[in-house]
């Protein structure tokens, strides 16, 4: 399957942009949220916080979805609507603004740590000759940045932006020094990120995790010349739902030599707005089966109230907005308590999701009959 680059899109995308909005989401405000509201009493995030509930920061790694979080948070929501009751806190209120920065949040504290493998970075990061040129605090050829000013160690967008931009320059520095150029497997630069993040003289660098609504990214698609080439069978359509940030930074450095030259430049702002047009979006919006949805929502019994009016639920086939893991997410825990209530009344037992897919493709239901 092509996999080539990032910036690069099909026509059937950028339709979808217009009707299918991503909200922004950065792990910094997801991070105060997550104080601000409390959840720091019982939940941590690798170590930091209360013993209560699990570790947050140790359920996740780079593949983590909005719908594992979304599905995981409904099916566990009556345990803890309770624990909250029970310490006496006031249950948190979440916007969807809320949600997607929570998700940042969640998402940007493990991202580089998990599944790769130090040992075998620290052995890759010498036999792909990255260590020729960048020594951890000094350069030692090239005048390539040391690691310890490789802010990308801390944020994937600007691991995926260095690694574009820099792709030509290293380019040449291999053709100099006659060395192949060096491709990687997404678990090879797993490995080695993952060894740079043990290096004491690198454990400074913060980690961080924003996207933005992606909407300037159709703009600068069209303006960095990008559509000249990838269009029709070069065009990833809807490949990128199942990719995350590592694979898309593996793909783009693989295919560099292969590239017109000289490549378009990206500032860190064009190329969160460009993820965030063509990747964020799929990533919010995973690849779904409208009518495995439907099927979703009668057998969880979400059919039951509904569609039937029955309980004071409002009927969610029909209304205008468009609904995603974040919303679903906000509408948990701002009218989920009461949403309990009723079913317990209606003697109807709280729906759990087999999987994310099965939110996935509810979502996609919903979606389909707005």
């Amino acid at each position: 399957m092509l996999r080539l680059l990032i910036i690069c899109a099909a026509v059937s995308l950028v339709v979808s942009a217009a009707t299918l909005p991503v909200v922004p989401g950065d792990s910094e405000r997801g991070e105060k949220l997550f104080e601000r509201e409390r959840c720091v009493q019982c939940h941590s995030v690798d170590g930091k916080g209360g013993k209560m509930a699990p570790d947050l920061g140790r359920q996740i790694d780079r593949s983590y979805t909005p719908a594992q979080l979304a599905s995981a948070m409904w099916n566990h929501a009556p345990v803890m609507w309770a624990a909250i009751e029970g310490a006496g806190i006031e249950k948190p209120r979440l916007s969807p603004e809320g949600a997607a920065d929570l998700f940042a949040f969640f998402y940007s504290s493990r991202f580089f740590d998990k599944p790769g493998d130090a040992g075998r970075g620290k052995e890759l990061f010498a036999a792909k000759h990255c260590g020729d040129c960048h020594g951890i605090t000094e350069s030692r050829a090239e005048g390539a940045p040391p690691v310890v000013k490789w802010e990308s160690l801390g944020q994937p967008i600007i691991l995926v932006q260095q690694m574009w931009n820099h792709s030509a320059r290293m380019r040449d520095a291999f053709a100099r020094r006659n060395i192949a150029w060096q491709e990687f497997t997404t678990q090879e630069l797993s490995d080695v990120l993952v060894y740079l993040r043990t290096v004491p003289e690198a454990q400074h660098l913060a980690s961080r995790f924003a996207y933005t609504s992606g909407n300037g990214g159709e703009a600068l698609f069209q303006s960095k010349g990008c559509i000249k080439c990838h269009t029709g069978k070069l065009a990833l359509e809807d490949r990128l739902h199942n990719l995350t940030l590592t694979d898309i930074a593996v793909d783009m450095w693989n295919h560099a030599p292969r590239m017109i030259q000289p490549p378009p430049s990206l500032t860190e702002d064009e190329m969160r707005q460009l993820l965030s047009f063509l990747w964020m979006r799929q990533f919010v919006y995973p690849a779904a089966n409208e009518a495995r949805g439907k099927q979703v929502f009668a057998e969880k019994h979400c059919v039951d109230c509904h569609e039937s009016g029955k309980h004071g639920a409002p009927p969610l086939p029909g209304q205008a907005r468009k609904f995603s893991e974040v919303t679903i997410m906000s509408a948990l825990w701002g009218h989920g308590p009461q949403m309990l209530t009723r079913m317990r009344e209606a003697h109807i037992g709280w729906p759990r999701f087999n999987n994310p897919q099965q939110l996935a493709d509810l979502i996609a239901y919903l979606n389909s009959v707005q």
